[in-house]
């Protein structure tokens, strides 16, 4: 028997003595071995016996059939062997015996550290449990560092934007491309971002035919992005040029994002090409306040898509209804 993947006899012998002086009940020990990942097929049929016919089983009985069955299991059960004993070993609060046991039970605990401690054929356990808590700590504290530079990255964004509002006035073409640049690494943030803004040259000498914002997908539906900074709301005329850009492509729709606002027939015209185009309007405040709230940008996003397109709402706010 190779004792690496087995309690060697003496070792099973203390743990059959002492688990069950370590719990007034039988359910009580079959908890224990439970909480220590003792599969149930291993344990339904104990179980069973318990609940039906108590009186012809005992506590070292199951004890005794649990652990056979786990060493007879090899290294496919090293892990629940592995915490059984831990557990054993970590046991302090004796209150759970009966008080003609105590004694006793603390007894076989403290043997059965010095055995563990001693026996050459428990280094690998000890090692492995080690392994595997410094895997769990690096995972944790990977974790929290993948965290920490998420909320970095995203107070960047906020911050970014936050700065676009110190801008004067008479810098707006700086502005309005400084904005493109903030709301695309929102959107990349977000996971949504396909392409940031790019150019469209003619090819019969044109030049630039088209400008776009930036791209976006969302539930496998393209939306070409617009974003505007202008003084005063924007009317039909803001508005037409991106319908047109959306209408002369396939199956994409269309987002207008504005920190001005719009005209009531901007939103009229948007609301008409609904029959057609997906088309969903933005105020650059929703964005600030969903920042504010920590709110999904791709939820958000996604809220205001389905009104405009199921109630013909290419307005709609979704955090003004929370």
């Amino acid at each position: 028997m190779d004792i690496t993947f087995h309690y060697p006899p003496e070792l099973f012998e203390l743990l059959v003595e002492a688990i069950p002086r370590l719990f007034r009940s039988k359910k009580a020990v079959l908890l224990f071995l439970q909480g220590a990942s003792v599969g149930s097929d291993l344990l339904d049929d104990l179980w069973r016996k318990v609940e039906t016919d108590r009186d012809n089983i005992h506590k070292y009985e199951i004890v005794r059939t649990a652990l056979t069955r786990l060493n007879e299991r090899g290294e496919v059960t090293l892990r629940e062997r592995r915490e059984i004993l831990r557990r054993v070993t970590e046991f302090e609060d004796f209150s759970t015996c009966w008080p003609n046991d105590q004694l006793k039970a603390k007894g076989l605990v403290a043997e059965i550290r010095r055995v563990v401690d001693v026996k050459d054929s428990f280094t690998r356990m000890r090692q492995e449990m080690e392994k595997e808590r410094k895997k769990h700590q690096v995972e944790h504290e990977a974790k929290i560092k993948a965290i920490r530079e998420k909320q970095s990255k995203l107070a960047s964004i906020k911050d970014d934007l936050f700065a676009l509002f110190t801008i004067p006035d008479n810098q707006s073409q700086k502005r309005g491309k400084l904005l493109e640049s903030v709301l695309n690494r929102l959107f990349d943030f977000n996971g949504i971002l396909i392409r940031e803004a790019f150019e469209i040259v003619g090819d019969e000498g044109e030049g630039i035919t088209e400008q776009i914002d930036g791209v976006v997908e969302i539930d496998g539906y393209l939306y070409l992005v617009e974003m505007k900074w202008w003084k005063d709301p924007l009317g039909t005329a803001q508005v037409s040029p991106h319908l047109v850009k959306v209408f002369n492509r396939g199956h994409v729709g269309g987002i207008l994002i504005s920190n001005s606002g719009y005209t009531r027939p901007a939103i009229k015209t948007c609301r008409e090409a609904l029959a057609q185009k997906s088309v969903m309007l933005c105020e650059l405040e929703e964005i600030v306040m969903l920042l504010e709230q920590q709110t999904g940008l791709k939820d958000f996003l996604k809220r205001k898509i389905n009104a405009a397109v199921i109630e013909k709402k290419p307005l709609f706010k979704p955090l003004e209804q929370n």
